[in-house]
């Protein structure tokens, strides 16, 4: 028996080999020590023989199956269309290993199946996992499911997700696991606004700085299932896949299906070890921004569908003197499209609104330093469009019936070459032609009853799109994309590795965005998140709020701004100005950092903030969202910090201080800071200032 050993400074993977079996899968979680040794595991793990059961002990293996009488979900489910080929059992035929990766090929001569895994540990602690199955047989096998899994302890008996709607994603949900399964599904061709976006499962109470954590994530962009089970055989597990409808996934012989990689993170502190692991993964990659995430205005909740150039012009005039530096237009540019009922699809510039095209208000833009975006809605079109009325086989429907409208539009068929090709060379025409530096997007509607030439097409369509992102990008790669879907209707790591800004919701209610941001920075780093400052009064939800909320609610993210700037008083620009030269002071120290997050029970508040590697600076953000039980609030006991560093801790103005409800405020706030060693600020806490409610606090912390 060989033992296979993935590591991390944080965390290990070991397998171990079992002739030429599929590896058994022995541990993933605490880092290990490296000279652990197969046999210390087998005295350690091997457990009892029960009555009433098979002869030998349960093997969890790398990928579970029935034949091994595994008693949770199956890693492989399909059959041939007359119903055999229905029980794989494979057999080890390639494999490789070292301390950070592990290649495997199986294959099973019955079933005609070739199975290949890989299994990546990056450096910051996240466990990458990739299945592919190959159909060698000879004729068609139908795949009802390939999902990667992960071992639990039997110990961790409580599941965080998050659930949601439109204008309100991202909100979290407790709940024990007992005995059997929690799974979480989606069915409308993307994660959906309910999505789970980290499928969590801890010890009793984890929080964000405490617990041990255990959690999955799948890089997908289409339907898809999380899940977390137990079973009183002594096992559990965790894992997710692509979901696919009755014969959407059938192989032909030779045919290969790639299941999308399955990202599992473990932390012995928390919630915020399971962020730092996906966080320094996505930092990684490639596709990463490596500049420094500039400010943009968004003209939507500025002047909506009113695109008059001398309107614009002036907007974008207001916008450089704030020290904007992207100017965005929104819906509204192309083809017949003054309101959100017609015009969709027809991706060519509007002679009625524009009739010198868009040059002049890029030309305007440029000329005060601004570089140019615009939004685009590729997937869909309304009825009363060009684009359907010409070829409505375009639809993406079940033959002989359209699905439901949403939003006044369908969905149209990226699948289908021709529409593809139509859609893609709008698109390039669109950026070859103009100076356009961002695009925006969107995705307003998810699939329903969807068909490709007669067939589920959820996959197909997923891919399509993919492949439409890939092109573009490499034909114009100097663009950068953000991903809107109705807000955070598809916020998922697949999306994002083609994608360099995340819209994660349509709100920009401060209120509603301290919790959205939040938890989006569960798995999405700060500087993917677009984060708006808007105006006093919310579209979404009519609430008003005062500046430094709204203002505290952006600057961490990739900050944008989606107000009027041309109606605002000369105080209220100064304060934006203000704002914006904060935050690009500080970008680049907001976006590398650790993102830490304090558990508060006791009051109506929410907490983050970004601490330097180094630990020598900290940002805070402490927001009261509510009023407190209490007449004075207390003490904030900070975390991530050096405790044998003196700092100097000050409140920010970011245009103005909140308001507050005291005769007198702390001394460290009335004097404008003060030095404070990190043993006191972690362990003793900060004296708060009684703000009012909806008011938020910016702290800075530089070690001297």
């Amino acid at each position: 028996m060989t033992l296979i050993h993935l590591r991390s400074e944080t965390t290990s993977f070991i397998a171990a080999t079992d002739g030429d079996a599929l590896p058994v899968v022995l541990h993933w979680g605490a880092r290990l020590p490296d000279a652990v040794s197969a046999e210390e595991l087998e005295a350690t793990l091997r457990a009892p023989v029960p009555h009433c059961s098979m002869d030998e002990p349960l093997a969890r293996r790398i990928v579970p199956l029935a034949v091994d009488r595994w008693r949770l979900r199956d890693g492989l489910r399909g059959s041939a269309p007359d119903g055999t080929r229905f029980a794989p059992c494979f057999r080890t035929t390639a494999l490789s290993h070292d301390d950070a990766s592990l290649r495997l090929g199986a294959h099973d001569a019955t079933a005609g199946l070739d199975l290949s895994l890989t299994y990546t540990m990056h450096p910051d602690g996240l466990l990458q996992i990739g299945a592919a199955l190959t159909n060698v047989g000879p004729g068609p096998y139908a795949v009802a499911a390939l999902e990667s899994s992960v071992p639990l302890p039997m110990d961790a008996v409580e599941v965080l997700d998050l659930t949601g709607r439109w204008c309100r994603e991202r909100t979290p949900q407790r709940l024990p696991l007992g005995m059997g399964s929690w799974v979480r599904e989606s069915y409308e061709g993307r994660p959906s606004h309910d999505g789970p976006l980290a499928l969590c499962v801890g010890d009793p109470g984890f929080g964000f700085r405490a617990g041990r954590v255990w959690a999955v994530h799948l890089a997908w962009s289409g339907d898809c299932v999380s899940f977390a089970e137990r079973s009183p055989g002594g096992f559990a597990q965790l894992g997710a896949g692509e979901m696919f409808a009755p014969g959407e996934m059938i192989l032909a012989p030779g045919e290969t299906y790639d299941a999308p990689d399955l990202l599992a993170a473990y932390s012995a502190r928390g919630l915020d070890g399971i962020s730092a692991a996906f966080h320094g993964f996505v930092r990684s990659r490639p596709s990463h921004p490596t500049t420094p995430r500039k400010v943009l205005l968004n003209t939507w909740e500025a002047v909506y569908f009113d695109h008059r150039l001398d309107v614009l012009t002036e907007l974008a005039d207001a916008a450089a003197e704030a020290g904007v530096e992207r100017f965005v237009l929104d819906d509204g540019w192309f083809g017949s499209r003054r309101n959100d009922t017609k015009g969709l699809g027809d991706w060519v510039v509007s002679q009625e609104v524009w009739p010198d095209g868009l040059g002049p208000l890029i030309d305007h833009v440029r000329s005060r330093g601004m570089d140019f975006g615009i939004w685009v809605e590729p997937e869909m079109a309304n009825p009363d469009s060009d684009l359907l009325r010409e070829h409505p086989a375009w639809m993406l429907a079940v033959e002989g019936r359209d699905p439901l409208l949403a939003r006044h539009q369908q969905v149209i068929d990226l699948a289908n070459e021709e529409c593809f090709a139509h859609i893609l060379g709008r698109l390039d025409a669109l950026l070859s032609d103009n100076a356009i530096a961002f695009v925006k997007w969107d995705d307003n509607r998810g699939l329903t009853d969807a068909a490709h030439e007669g067939r589920a097409a959820a996959h197909g369509q997923t891919i399509a799109l993919y492949r439409l992102f890939d092109t573009l990008r490499e034909r114009h790669p100097d663009v950068e994309f953000e991903t809107c879907a109705s807000g955070g209707g598809r916020v998922d790591l697949g999306i994002l590795a083609r994608t360099d800004r995340l819209w994660a919701s349509d709100t920009i209610d401060a209120i509603e965005r301290q919790q959205i941001n939040l938890w989006t920075s569960l798995v999405v780093p700060p500087e993917l998140i677009g984060q708006h400052i808007g105006g006093p009064h919310a579209h979404t939800t009519g609430r008003t709020s005062p500046f430094p909320l709204r203002v505290a609610s952006a600057v961490f993210g990739h900050l944008g701004i989606e107000w009027n700037l041309a109606t605002l008083t000369p105080a209220q620009m100064t304060m934006v100005k203000t704002a914006v030269e904060w935050y690009k002071a500080h970008r680049g120290f907001l976006h590398s950092g650790d993102v830490v997050r304090i558990d508060d029970a006791t009051r109506p508040v929410v907490v983050h903030g970004v601490v330097a590697r180094d630990r020598r600076e900290a940002i805070f953000s402490y927001a009261q969202i509510g009023t407190n039980v209490t007449e004075f609030p207390g003490l904030l006991r900070l975390d991530g910090l050096d405790p044998t560093a003196t700092y100097r801790v000050e409140p920010v103005m970011l245009g103005e201080f909140p308001g507050t409800q005291q005769k007198a405020g702390p001394a460290w706030w009335s004097a404008g800071g003060a030095d404070i060693s990190g043993a006191v600020l972690m362990d003793l806490g900060l004296s708060l200032p009684a703000l009012h409610p909806e008011q938020a606090l910016v702290i800075h912390l530089a070690a001297k």
